[in-house]
């Protein structure tokens, strides 16, 4: 599997907060629709012939109306995707073409929901290779949202200044993304202690740095967490980009691995 437990029981618990006693109503509305969209998303017999079904629930799901349960919906929809990114087998054949699909329908159903738009980045941006069509999705959840709706919310903004450093090569596009991010989380009376830390970076990027070698920092970051919560796929991307970057892979003292920055990049920024 591609997540952790812990992953999925977050993913999970984020999910649960959201459904209320309403949204047993809500089942009950639906439940015509239930056995067409209830079917698992993948099969490992036929996954070409599954992922269209997959694409012919989506779509039924995108028009089905929500009755005024859109958090419900998105819920739901997540709990599928969550399904979806896990199938390793199924995704090393089709790849990750219905992840615009899930998170159109999230976005547009709960903007404000936010434990999902990691998954949107890790999956549209990183291994779908479509950045831009990220950032818009982002934004739903940037004008929606704000510091006093959501502890978190000053995620959102950081995902989006990682996308554009790593996949666009944007860095005043993110020096004002990790602005916002830094500006929001000093809002936030949880994650307030993290603001200096995103306004440094957000100031060390309008210092014209070696874009290489803020890349190389950013992927190295995106190992780690990777790493930390079991996320394969992520894990080896950041890998084989490290290395596109002529970083030396090394073994620790605790045996783990780390990558080292060649010579090469430049460490400081341009004068």
């Amino acid at each position: 599997m591609v997540l952790s437990v812990r992953q999925v029981w977050n993913g999970i618990a984020g999910v649960a907060g959201h459904v209320t006693i309403a949204g047993i109503a809500m089942s009950g509305i639906v439940a015509i629709q239930y056995d067409r969209l209830k079917q698992p998303s993948i099969t490992l017999e036929a996954p070409q012939q599954a992922e269209q079904q997959e694409r012919l629930r989506l779509n039924l799901l995108s028009k089905m109306p929500s009755f005024g349960f859109d958090n419900l919906m998105a819920d739901w929809t997540f709990l599928n995707f969550i399904q979806y990114y896990g199938d390793n087998p199924a995704r090393g054949v089709t790849g990750f073409s219905l992840s615009p699909n899930y998170f159109d329908i999230i976005t547009r159903r709960d903007p404000r929901f936010v434990d999902s738009y990691l998954f949107l980045s890790g999956t549209i941006s990183h291994q779908l290779g479509k950045p831009e069509l990220a950032l818009e999705l982002m934004q739903r959840g940037t004008d929606a949202l704000s510091p006093q709706m959501h502890p978190k919310a000053f995620s959102v903004w950081r995902w989006k200044a990682v996308d554009q450093i790593l996949l666009l090569g944007d860095l005043p596009g993110a020096a004002r993304s990790f602005d916002m991010t830094a500006n929001w989380a000093a809002q936030s009376k949880e994650h307030k202690q993290f603001a200096p830390n995103f306004q440094q970076s957000a100031n060390f990027l309008r210092t014209n740095p070696d874009i290489r070698w803020v890349q190389f920092q950013t992927w190295q970051a995106v190992y780690q967490e990777a790493n930390e919560i079991g996320d394969k796929l992520a894990r080896d991307r950041a890998k084989r980009e490290l290395l596109k970057l002529g970083a030396i892979e090394k073994k620790d003292e605790k045996g783990e691995t780390i990558f080292v920055a060649p010579k090469s990049i430049e460490q400081k920024p341009k004068s």
